[in-house]
């Protein structure tokens, strides 16, 4: 049975038709795992059970296993202290966890740039005006 020429066309048209579809899944297969891994990666684990360290949430509750509290991680106890952390500027030994002077200069003790941005993130509102009045509620 001879191939015409109409026939030839339909072929091919059909060969790219399938090209283009297995192209379109291919690509968009690993774009949709991406995504998933990125909403993972949104769930920071803050808390975790102090008796199955493996037992992590994003919010305080109780331990599946054992039903204690879960309590902060470590890394996010540390990332407490350093931001409750004031330094002299001038003496970087020199910490407390309150803000004052230093002892042996007598400068304001102060915050590195990166944890005043913290803070002020973590306050939530503040005066466009006045940007020292901070507040948790609008």
């Amino acid at each position: 049975m001879p191939v015409t020429l109409g026939k030839l066309i339909n072929m091919r048209a059909i060969w790219i038709l399938l090209v283009v579809a297995f192209a379109t899944i291919a690509v968009s297969a690993p774009a949709q795992d991406n995504k998933e891994k990125k909403d993972e990666k949104v769930k920071v684990a803050v808390y975790s059970c102090p008796m199955h360290p493996e037992e992590k949430s994003d919010k305080a509750g109780k331990c599946s296993k054992c039903g204690m509290d879960l309590a902060k991680t470590p890394k996010e106890k540390m990332k407490m202290k350093e931001m409750n952390s004031y330094r002299c500027p001038m003496h970087p030994d020199e910490n407390s966890d309150k803000p004052g002077k230093c002892s042996k200069c007598g400068m304001d003790m102060t915050q590195s740039p990166k944890e005043k941005m913290k803070m002020k993130e973590m306050h939530g509102y503040s005066c466009p005006m006045h940007p020292d009045e901070k507040s948790d509620k609008p």
